[in-house]
């Protein structure tokens, strides 16, 4: 797997700029032209929000009716031609993230945008993790040895308990798949943060990465938790059966918790087209 570089040839020096680095200054610029009546802070954090609420009711039937009203409630606060930009700036975030993950090299691409608004100074020096790090980090983690957890139960299961936007997380997966490991498939996460942002942009990379975790608006301190955030890729893959399965010790079959649910699944895949290109991985879009 090719890592972004730096490339010089030729008479000149010549730069080749990672993707998603145009990707964020695309959506910093968009979320910045719309400033001229609300709060750079405000837009993207509404933004964040009527996005992960998007994605989480195109599954999650549980909490779609409170979900749907709180959309309601954001959407609205903007005119039709704002919502319209909010929309396509949706749609930037959909393909920046889709054209990393057929790279090969997915990462963290709201952190970008987080930083290219400038919102560090806002949130009292609130930092992100870089990509670079987060790939390093991910590439230290990946030298354990995982070949025998995945052999003997399918999968690694991560725990995270403060997410941020999800770049280790992220980076871990860029890892995996760099050793031929399909982290859609082999990888289940739990996270948790305390702060919701936080929780909706990490929300918002892993179901669009179609990474099978539930995000946890949470104190991973006191242990209170105020909502969960399921990916689309967990809850169509039965990933709180499976991982209720190995905390129990059991290795009972699926068939009946499958059979009680193929009303919910064939509702979701009426609304959710999941597709699956020539590398295994599945996609949302």
């Amino acid at each position: 797997m090719m890592r972004p570089q730096l490339y010089i040839g030729g008479d000149s020096m010549a730069t080749k700029v990672p993707s998603h680095y145009t990707e964020s200054k695309e959506i910093v610029s968009g979320i910045q032209k719309l400033a001229y009546k609300h709060p750079v802070e405000q837009i993207f954090q509404d933004w964040l929000e009527i996005c992960a609420i998007a994605v989480s009711n195109s599954v999650d039937w549980r909490e779609r009716e409170d979900r749907e009203k709180r959309y309601l409630m954001l959407i609205n606060k903007y005119d039709r031609e704002e919502q319209q930009q909010l929309v396509e700036l949706f749609a930037k975030l959909v393909m920046a993230l889709e054209a990393e993950a057929q790279s090969g090299t997915p990462c963290d691409i709201l952190g970008g945008v987080f930083r290219g608004l400038e919102l560090h100074n806002k949130y009292k020096g609130q930092f992100f993790t870089p990509n670079h790090v987060c790939n390093l980090m991910g590439d230290l983690m990946i030298d354990v040895d995982l070949t025998e957890m995945i052999n003997s139960q399918g999968y690694v299961s991560v725990c995270e308990p403060c997410i941020g936007s999800g770049g280790i997380v992220i980076g871990f997966a860029a890892a995996m798949a760099d050793k031929n490991w399909n982290y859609q498939q082999q990888m289940c996460v739990t996270a948790c943060d305390i702060d919701l942002k936080c929780v909706h942009m990490a929300y918002l990379q892993l179901s669009l990465y179609g990474i099978p975790a539930v995000v946890v608006h949470g104190n991973s301190l006191t242990m209170e938790e105020w909502s969960h955030w399921y990916t689309p890729s967990y809850i169509t893959g039965f990933w709180d059966m499976r991982e209720r399965q190995k905390r129990r010790g059991t290795t009972e079959s699926s068939t009946e918790y499958v059979s009680t649910n193929e009303s919910i699944m064939d509702d979701i895949q009426e609304e959710v087209e999941l597709k699956v290109d020539e590398s295994g991985q599945i996609r949302m879009f």
